[in-house]
This record gives structure tokens, sequence and C-alpha cells, in this order.
């Protein structure tokens, strides 16, 4: 009676024995979502931050507003003195806002970047991993952070160059670069969440241009709260570009602030603008 042939897995685990390789006899399981989580975040940065290396034309061009409003905006009002400063040069005042300002709007229109990845089949790809939805629209919002932070240090330099009194405390500049990247987060995932509702480039390009000047007009980026009408300060209490601002005064200029009132906002701001993107990620990609 003949013996039955080994069975093909059996010789080839004896032979793996054999060469002295020892195989896992099961495939490693995916890492769970929270372990996911700091490499997807840091993998978008690095990226954003390799586009910044190959081409610099983006911030070159993105410099130009700010250095307007600088140059133009705040000497011009600095010299008539229309605006309440509680001492300050207006110059000095308007600095943070347009940091702000500045971040505000290389995140706000950050949506248009995942409708591109959707049209290219990109975001069909990323849903099919075992990466969360959670990580992959975190790591997106920082990396909108790291860019506004570069464009942060521009202004940053500017300002000096224009003689405005910023502080160079390290610590102090380490809150300011956690006030930036904060405020980037939830604008790119409020950008991000419009493109989950409104699903074309077109449209977000519309929402995007209808919401960044009352967002910015409506906060105290250029003018104090006492100066303005009542129904507006109810705005400007609600807008988070508010609460960064505010930050970003105090830490740089040593005003008077609310730093932990202002991180907190910005922290449930951006943990509210994930969820809210997160959800809507599925929707978009269909």
């Amino acid at each position: 009676m003949s013996e039955a042939p080994a069975a093909p897995h059996a010789e080839s685990a004896d032979r793996d024995r054999a060469d002295g390789i020892d195989l896992p006899l099961r495939p490693p399981e995916p890492r769970a979502g929270w372990r996911v989580l700091p490499a997807r975040v840091l993998a978008m940065c690095a990226v954003e931050l390799q586009k910044l290396r190959h081409d610099r034309t983006e911030l070159y061009t993105r410099a130009v507003q700010p250095a307007l409003w600088l140059l133009i905006f705040g000497q011009t009002f600095t010299r008539i003195k229309a605006i309440p400063t509680d001492g300050i040069p207006y110059i000095d005042y308007l600095a943070p806002g347009i940091i702000a300002q500045s971040a505000m709007f290389i995140a706000i229109f950050y949506g248009i970047q995942i409708i591109w990845e959707r049209d290219a089949g990109i975001l069909n790809k990323l849903l099919v991993t075992p990466t969360p939805r959670s990580a992959l629209i975190t790591g997106k919002a920082f990396a909108a952070g790291v860019k506004s932070l570069v464009q942060a240090v521009v202004v940053i330099v500017i300002a000096a160059v224009l003689g405005v009194a910023l502080t160079w405390n390290p610590l102090k500049l380490l809150g300011v670069a956690a006030v930036v990247v904060l405020g980037s987060a939830f604008f790119s995932c409020l950008s991000m969440t419009i493109a989950g509702i409104v699903l074309s480039r077109d449209r977000l390009m519309g929402f995007g241009q209808a919401i960044t000047m009352p967002l910015f007009f409506g906060s105290n980026a250029l003018y104090p709260l006492s100066v303005m009408p009542g129904w507006l300060q109810a705005v400007s209490k609600a807008n988070p570009l508010s609460y960064q601002v505010d930050a970003l005064r105090g830490l740089l200029l040593g005003t008077p602030s609310h730093l932990a009132l202002d991180f907190a906002v910005l922290l449930v701001a951006a943990a509210l603008g994930i969820a809210a993107a997160s959800s809507l990620l599925g929707w978009l990609a269909r």
C-alpha cells in the first residue's frame, strides 16, 4: 500500500525549516487605529514639506497678501490712530491677526485637494486600507497646519523687518506654533466637511470664498470687540478665528488674553471638525 504524498504546504514548511528560515504561520495583524494615527499624521506632514521643498512658488505668492496688509493697511492705520489698541502701535496689533488670516486662507481651500484625490481614485485606495478614516482626516488636517506654520514664519519675519515688537521667547513661539496648527486643523476640516456636502470643486470654491471674508471681518483680527456692534460681538465670540487671534496676541505681544480658554476652544473645534469630516468621507468617495 503506497503512502499518500505529503501536502505541498508541509513540504514547503519542512524545506524552510531545513534552510534555516522560520516563517510566521499567520500574517501579521494590522495595527490598531490609535497606532496608525501618529504615523499617518507624520506621513502627511512629510508629504506637504516635500511639496514646499520642490516648489516654493506657493510660498512666495502667498507671502504677498500678508505683506500688503502689513505695509499698507497696518502702517496707514498706525498713522491715523482710528482704532483703539490699548496704547500699542496698530501694526503690532494687526500682525497676529494677519498670521491667523494667512493660516485660515491656506486651510479653508484644503477640501479641493481631497476632491482631486477622489477624482484621481486616490481616496478610494486610501479608504480600503486598514487606516481609520479619522486618521486620514487628522493627517490631512495637521498637514495643512504644517503649511500654515511655514506661512506664519514668513509673516513673522516680515513683521520683524517692519519693526513690530514681537517676542522671541522659545516657549511662547512653541505656543504660537500650536495655536497656528490647531486653528489650521479646524479650518481645513471645515473645508473637507463642506467638500463632503457639495462634492464639487467649483461649488467648494464658491463656498470657500463666501465664508472666508465673513470669518475674517467677523473676528477680532482687525479691531477689538469693544468697537463692534452687539450682534457682531456675538458672531465674533462664536468664531474660532477670534480665539486664535487672541492667543497669538497674548503670546507674541504680551497683551491681556485668555490662553486657557483660547486653547480649549481651538482643541474642541479641531476635534469636532475631524469628527464631522470623517463622517462625510465615505459619502465623498461615492
